[in-house]
């Protein structure tokens, strides 16, 4: 939908592009021939400016066509810069042209020739139809350009809309030579030259602003607003933004605890990007992720963020104090093929980076053992093997007292020998201590019954 609602807008931009090339063209030769036949540097003057619009809106309708095209291996961001370049070559044109006319106009005022003016109906109706023309053209560029937040019809409408008002200059100045005052169409022109400087410098300012990534005022306060409001989001350390043609682009570096999960960040990434793109919608958001240790993380969360940052599997960790000192103890699994060297080695990695964030006095015991088993190929084994465990499971749980309702039992065969999963009810108002050690007996007991057995996993449910 989004990439459909840019080819609209392109294909608008193309459109009213190639309309402004039409009405310029039109006003370009019917005030050049009426300049020439009065004799009115006033008008030919507005026939020069007329004449750079029409250069100009064939300069923006070929940028608008370039600017549309997507982002490629050489343009990583895109075109859009494409009508920043245009809009300053119009700007540098409207800045000589402003020039020439007030080199002319000084030298007619002052310069002591006599230059005839003739102020005919033509003259006046000519310059009537472009300030019509030049008004509608420049609401609608206006318009247009802030719906596609196009610089280079932007441009074009402050070519129209500066053509409009020193068109009205003019006609103020054929009204003075009428009235039979001949230098009033020299003062008109400068008046006009004026209009073009003022366009010219309105437009230049916003085109090196694009051109040198000026982030638009107040924009980076909003995305940062908008980020720090989302869920998870610790701390905004960064904002960036720059616009390129009708594009947003924001780039964020964002800070959250380290101990939550990659799929949560993810989660927080997208959320903060349509938050963004709800307030901006042509914005492009990339979200930098900077994991943060907060303050009051536990060194119980500290010790597993170490361990998982080096994909190892640690479990049983024991946190306590001695005299002041902090002792860390805690299992780590291990591949059961590797030889107890490299398994020794992997251990005293991992306690010296729990000395590194720790402390180095902390006290770190690391029990090594093989890694649980994984990707064996099995099958079930037959229902007597599964009567048979069912019933010696339910005989250690009514001498036991504590586990009730063995169920759910499934018994699978496999190279290493044999595993057996099973559920059963216990007491809810228990501990996870209490119930952990009356599983872990009921399993070590069927194990010692049948010698055979890999691993055998309990669940618990409280009854």
């Amino acid at each position: 939908a989004m990439q459909q609602s840019m080819q609209q807008k392109q294909d608008i931009k193309q459109r009213v592009a190639l309309t402004s090339i039409l009405a310029s063209g039109g006003l370009t030769i019917a005030k050049g021939v009426v300049g020439l036949t009065t004799g009115s540097l006033a008008i030919l003057s507005e026939a020069a400016h007329s004449l750079l619009d029409f250069v100009a809106t064939i300069m923006t309708y070929f940028a608008v066509r370039v600017s549309g095209k997507p982002a490629d291996e050489e343009h990583h961001y895109g075109h859009g810069k494409v009508e920043s370049v245009t809009a300053l070559a119009e700007t540098a044109l409207l800045f000589v042209l402003s020039g020439v006319v007030i080199w002319e106009a000084a030298h007619r005022l002052f310069g002591g020739a006599h230059h005839a003016v003739e102020a005919t109906i033509w003259a006046f109706g000519v310059i009537a139809v472009s300030i019509l023309v030049d008004f509608f053209r420049a609401r609608l560029l206006y318009r247009v350009a802030t719906e596609t937040s196009s610089e280079a019809l932007e441009a074009d409408a402050l070519h129209f809309g500066s053509d409009m008002w020193s068109s009205i200059a003019v006609l103020i100045g054929l009204g003075a030579v009428a009235l039979g005052y001949p230098w009033a169409d020299s003062a008109a022109a400068v008046v006009v030259a004026v209009f073009i400087c003022v366009a010219g410098w309105r437009l230049g300012r916003r085109t090196i602003d694009t051109l040198t990534d000026t982030a638009p005022t107040g924009v980076a306060d909003k995305v940062r607003a908008i980020a720090t409001r989302v869920p998870g989001a610790v701390a905004i350390d960064r904002v960036r933004v720059r616009p390129a043609g009708d594009v947003l682009f924001v780039d964020l570096d964002l800070a959250v605890s380290r101990t939550i999960p990659l799929d949560r960040v993810a989660t927080i990434k997208e959320r903060i990007e349509t938050a963004v793109r709800k307030e901006f919608a042509n914005a492009e958001t990339t979200v930098n992720i900077v994991p943060r240790a907060l303050d009051d993380e536990t060194v119980m969360e500290r010790v597993m963020v170490i361990a998982r940052n080096r994909a190892l599997a640690v479990h049983h960790v024991t946190v306590h104090a001695i005299g002041g000192q902090l002792s860390i103890s805690l299992d780590l699994e291990v591949d059961g093929g590797l030889s107890l060297a490299r398994a020794h080695e992997i251990a005293d990695e991992l306690e010296a980076a729990l000395r590194d964030e720790l402390g180095p006095r902390v006290e770190v015991d690391t029990h090594i053992e093989p890694l649980q088993m994984w990707g064996l190929a099995g099958r079930d084994a037959p229902a007597e093997r599964v009567a048979q465990v069912q019933e010696a499971l339910a005989a250690i749980a009514t001498n036991a007292g504590t586990v009730r309702d063995v169920h759910d039992v499934r018994v699978r065969e496999t190279p290493e020998g044999e595993i057996v999963n099973f559920h059963c009810h216990v007491d809810p108002a228990l501990t996870v201590t209490d119930v952990h050690a009356k599983v872990d007996d009921l399993e070590r007991a069927l194990k010692l019954r049948f010698p055979s057995l890999k691993r055998v996993i309990g669940h618990a449910e409280p009854r």
